[in-house]
This record gives C-alpha cells, structure tokens and sequence, in this order.
C-alpha cells in the first residue's frame, strides 16, 4: 500500500505555523511528515528557515501517531555526524518512535555558512559514508571510536538511547552514491520518479530490498488553490522557479541571489507544465501517479506557499488523500 505525507517546508513557515501544521495534516489523516533541514531558504520570497531539530522537538509533543523524518539532513559540515547521532536519538524517544533519519550529501546554500568551502561530490560522498558509519556506530549504544579521512569521534557515547532503533533514509541521486552509501540504508529517498534506480538499488549487494519495511520515499510539489489556477501558477512561480534546475545544479548553488539568478528566465508557463496549479485534485493524483508506477511506496507532499496555506489541510487534503488511496495500488 502507497503511503502519502505531507512536507513541513522550514523555507515557507515559521516554527510556530510549521507546529500548527503538523498537527493539522496528523489530524486530516496523512500517513507520515518529512521537515527539510535547512539553514536558508532557496528564494527571498520563500522568507523562512527556523531551526528544524527545534521544530521537531515541538512536532513530536503536538502530534500522537504520525511518524516524521528528516527530508533531509546533511550529516557532515553545519552539524559533525557524532552530533546528527544524539538528535536522532534524543527525537525517537521524544516521539515514542515516530523518527526516521533522513540522511544525504548536502547543498551548498546551507552547508557554506560555516566557512569549511563546498567540496567537490566525490569528496562529498566520501564524508557522507564516514558519517552515516559513525551515526550507526553510536546509534548502537556502545563506546565508539572512529578515525577516518574526513572526521574523527573520541570516545563518544550516547546516554539516551529508545528502544526503537532509529531507522536511517538515503537521498540518492545516482549509481555512486547507491553502490558507497546504500549498504549503510534502510530506505531510499530520490529526487524523482524513476524506477531505474529503485532497480539498481534492488541490485546492490548489502541494500536491504524496496518493499515489505524497506521503503522508496519520493516528494511532489503541488499548488492547490480553491479556485484559481491563475494564482496558484503565480505562488508556484514566485516561490519554486528554482525547482526546475535539478539537484546536480541547485546542490553547488551558494546563496539565494544564486539561486533568483539561475531562475531568472524560468517562465510561469514552466513552472505550471511541472507542477500541478489550481483546484483540480485529479491533476495532482495524475501527477503523483508515475510515483507510484516506478515502485516508490512513499511520496510526500508540498503545498506551495506553507506560510499561508489557502485552505489546503483544512479543505484539500482529505478529498485529495482519498482521491489518492483509491488510486494507488493496494501492494
């Protein structure tokens, strides 16, 4: 069975509003929540970027069943992984053990601010095997030590451990990340729809197989507004022209200036052939569909412009997820 999130974007909403919908989407009956971990947002007009582990925290105490995951968290330059460790930890005993890791290599926009530069994707790589070795490591609950190219843990401990082990996602983009990083994953989290990479990750040796509790998490943004296409088309444009780059592009991007300047010429028209705008629920369930058909089990939501959030959980969602599981395919 197909399970449909809804995203907590920290780039269009405060922690306070973020909070709120929460436990609104828990409330209208979405099956799970991912929260982009961020230190800036990717446009101006996106206006947010509230510090996510604090926001979680507050999440996991608002909410009583929905699991919730970071979407995604670059263990390896704003936050050193022995740290990553013990907030992942510290959240699955706030949330009763609702919490997913989400792990992957970064981008620039939010990893520079600490001054250590951007390194090139293959050293990327290699520091995000490191640091999803040592958070594995400490996860385990024993006295660790680690001494690697890129990161060092001296006699490291976490003293607050959950019962429930604390599942770690991978954000893959190609066959180099999935053939380094796969083995260290419990579940999959891609960029887009494609089913090729399900299979090769299905074919790596030591990845734990899509399906059954092993999952394939993808992520959507959509636009949805009462009435007017007109105005969701222009949301959409305002706040994700940057969309359209792709993550080869958008990871090296530095700052938002960087980032309305590789936008600049991305039309509204663009923007609306790639992300569904307006009222139509069948628009958005014929969107998320090749989700589905390429075997992800996981997709989650973005209702563009989170910050005002024109009716969307309280009017959309459940007639949309309904919409959806009717849909979807029942295994």
């Amino acid at each position: 069975m197909v399970s449909f999130g809804y995203t907590l974007m920290t780039e269009q909403a405060g922690p306070v509003d973020l909070v709120r919908h929460a436990a609104a989407a828990e409330e209208v009956g979405f099956d799970f929540l991912v929260m982009s971990d961020h230190y800036s947002p990717w446009l101006v007009e996106q206006g947010h970027a509230p510090y996510a582990w604090s926001v979680l925290g507050a999440v996991a105490q608002a909410t009583r069943r929905i699991p919730m995951m970071t979407y995604v968290t670059c263990p390896t330059m704003r936050y050193h992984p022995a740290v990553v460790a013990q907030k992942a930890a510290t959240m699955q005993l706030l949330s009763g053990g609702r919490f997913t890791l989400g792990l992957g290599s970064g981008e620039n926009l939010n990893e520079h601010v600490v001054g250590h530069g951007w390194p090139m994707v293959e050293t990327r790589h290699e520091m995000l095997t490191e640091a999803m070795t040592i958070i594995a490591g400490l996860l385990r609950g024993d006295l660790f030590e680690f001494h690697g190219d890129h990161f060092d843990v001296d006699a490291a401990r976490l003293w607050d451990l959950p019962d429930e082990a604390v599942p770690l996602a991978l954000a893959v983009g190609g066959s180099q990340v999935v053939a380094r990083c796969g083995p260290l994953a419990d579940h999959l989290i891609a960029t887009a729809p494609d089913g090729d990479l399900i299979r090769e990750w299905n074919e790596t040796e030591g990845t734990p197989r899509i399906g059954g509790t092993t999952r394939a998490i993808g992520q959507l943004p959509v636009s949805w507004d009462p009435s007017d296409s007109e105005a969701a088309i222009d949301r959409a444009h305002r706040q994700f022209r940057w969309f359209g780059g792709g993550w080869a592009v958008n990871s090296d991007l530095p700052t938002t200036a960087s980032f309305a300047g590789a936008s600049k010429y991305v039309r509204r028209e663009d923007v609306a052939e790639s992300i569904p705008c307006g009222p139509d629920i069948e628009q958005i369930v014929e969107a998320v569909r090749p989700w589905w058909q390429a075997g992800f089990t996981d997709i989650a939501l973005v209702q563009i412009d989170g910050a005002t959030n024109p009716g969307f959980l309280e009017d959309a969602a459940q007639p949309l997820l309904a919409a959806l599981r009717a849909a979807a395919p029942e295994d």
